[in-house]
């Protein structure tokens, strides 16, 4: 049976579809990345933690303040699948050159170069996904994307722990494999995915800026209170590294990667319908608490058996914001300024994953692992109280 041009059997339209093959064959390559990239900085490369936390708070903040950017052009293009096309394509050329990385801040530049992708890419990507659907089923699209994202990232550690397992140390092969699932995403997007036309936007003329204008009280509110939630989302680089602290061995730190990413993908789609029928905040604000705990549970924890505990649980933490907090900026955006308003919203928490990294990195080198993931709790905890204030 062929795609049906509206509805596919698994209950999403057909775009909605396309797009997560992209996403899974995107995550695939990029996850067998994540889980050793920290690993192979520190033992190949004999990086510092705190360098460690200036390159990831430096990706990862350049990635959202350019998702502010590419939503507005894709508004004001009426397309999205150009943007799409020029972000997944240079994600997907340039992480290979992790293999001949000969220092930490070569892997700074290709970390930027593909963020810089990622921040192309985004918002046009879950505007697309916005665009075609209606707010009684956007927590199921949102959830399915997610899904199929993250199975990518399930594939992507078990195959770095095969080649691990197989070759001890052997991180650049690992780096070189990825490309092969990268390019198929390209060729995927280029081929497959067909955007339906959009009217192109004509509420918004000058550059964007990061405001809130236009944009609602909700919007505000959420959006500061995801930013001080953000503060204490450092990158998962922690992670992994306190999971070689506690003296997981380096091949299986992919496998642990894997159980998160396989409890964040059997738990996408019931959270993003969860958030669906009873509204999104009270699944978000669970969010935030899970990730409290578990930060401080990584704070505590000394032996492997909890850090492989943790993993599994900090993948729910996910599956409960990730996808529903899009969802959610989704549903309080005027139609019309949609790519904008997920920009702005990407922009300002993007922009926290900066000081967040650096002081991380820092913390952990001079204070230590609790220092980092319990001043991480705390915030995580601050924004669920103030969330839940707010909560109507």
């Amino acid at each position: 049976m062929g795609f049906n041009r509206s509805r596919l059997l698994i209950g999403v339209s057909s775009i909605i579809f396309w797009v997560g093959c992209i996403s899974f064959l995107t995550d695939l390559s990029s996850e067998m990345i994540v889980p050793i990239l920290p690993l192979f900085l520190t033992s190949v490369l004999h990086t510092q933690v705190g360098t460690i936390g200036i390159i990831e708070g430096v990706a990862e903040s350049t990635a959202s303040v350019l998702k502010l950017f590419s939503g507005w052009l894709s508004d004001q293009m009426g397309k999205r699948k150009p943007l799409m096309m020029i972000g997944y394509g240079l994600s997907n050329l340039i992480k290979p050159l992790f293999a001949i990385t000969t220092s930490g801040w070569q892997v700074l530049l290709i970390r930027f170069g593909d963020r810089f992708g990622k921040g192309v890419r985004g918002a046009p990507r879950d505007a697309l996904i916005a665009d075609s659907t209606t707010k009684k089923d956007r927590g199921k699209a949102f959830g399915f994307h997610r899904a199929m994202d993250t199975l990518g990232a399930v594939i992507g550690p078990l195959i770095a722990y095969i080649v691990l397992r197989s070759h001890t140390g052997h991180y650049r092969t690992v780096f070189l494999i990825s490309a092969i699932p990268g390019i198929l995403s390209v060729l995927v997007l280029l081929f497959f995915l067909k955007e339906k036309k959009q009217e192109k936007s004509s509420s918004v003329r000058e550059l964007p800026k990061i405001r809130f204008k236009g944009m609602g009280r909700q919007f505000i509110s959420f959006t500061l209170i995801s930013t001080l939630f953000a503060l204490g989302n450092s990158s998962d680089a922690f992670l992994i590294l306190e999971a070689k602290h506690v003296g997981m061995q380096e091949a299986l730190i992919p496998l642990a990667y894997l159980a998160f990413n396989l409890a964040y993908t059997f738990t996408s789609i019931p959270t993003g319908i969860l958030s669906d029928r009873i509204g999104r905040k009270p699944v978000i604000i669970g969010g935030y608490v899970i990730f409290a705990i578990i930060y401080l549970g990584f704070g505590l924890v000394h032996q492997p058996l909890g850090i492989w505990i943790l993993f599994v649980f900090y993948g729910l933490y996910y599956a409960a914001t990730e996808g529903i907090q899009k969802a959610y900026v989704s549903d309080i955006i005027p139609e019309g300024s949609r790519g904008t308003g997920i920009g702005t919203f990407n922009a300002i928490t993007g922009l926290a994953a900066l000081p967040a990294s650096i002081l991380a990195g820092f913390m952990w080198q001079f204070l230590g692992p609790l220092a980092t993931f319990g001043t991480s709790s705390i915030l995580a905890l601050l924004a669920a109280i103030l969330l839940l204030i707010k909560y109507k």
